[in-house]
């Protein structure tokens, strides 16, 4: 897995690629709560290249939006993979997370 932080207008872009899983979210997590600690709390996340996310992914983003949301911010999901979309989606995720079709509509969502 790759993580790239990528500082925006109104938010943070971070680009994640690879699997999320048992082995790599972890890293993830602690990345992204590092990040939110250092006061930046306007993250969008990147899915297009993610290709597998496990039960330990969805706990990383659900953190995350956890300790976004408790701060202020948010963590909006963009360019979400089919496979990601349909694991999101039947864990109910699509209805905590919000999703957008593309980084530019989630980026917009904060400037409104």
């Amino acid at each position: 897995m790759e993580i790239e932080i990528q500082p925006g207008e109104y938010a943070a872009v971070v680009v994640i690629a690879g699997s999320v899983d048992g082995l790599t979210a972890e890293t993830l997590l602690t990345t992204l709560q590092g990040y939110v600690d250092a006061g930046h709390t306007r993250l969008v996340a990147d899915l297009e290249r993610v290709d597998y996310t496990s039960s330990a992914g969805l706990r990383a983003l659900l953190a995350t939006v956890k300790q976004t949301r408790q701060r202020g911010g948010d963590l909006r999901l963009a360019n979400i993979n089919p496979q990601v979309l349909k694991v999101l989606e039947l864990s109910g995720f699509t209805t905590i997370l919000k999703c957008y079709d593309d980084v530019a509509g989630a980026m917009d969502s904060y400037a409104a």
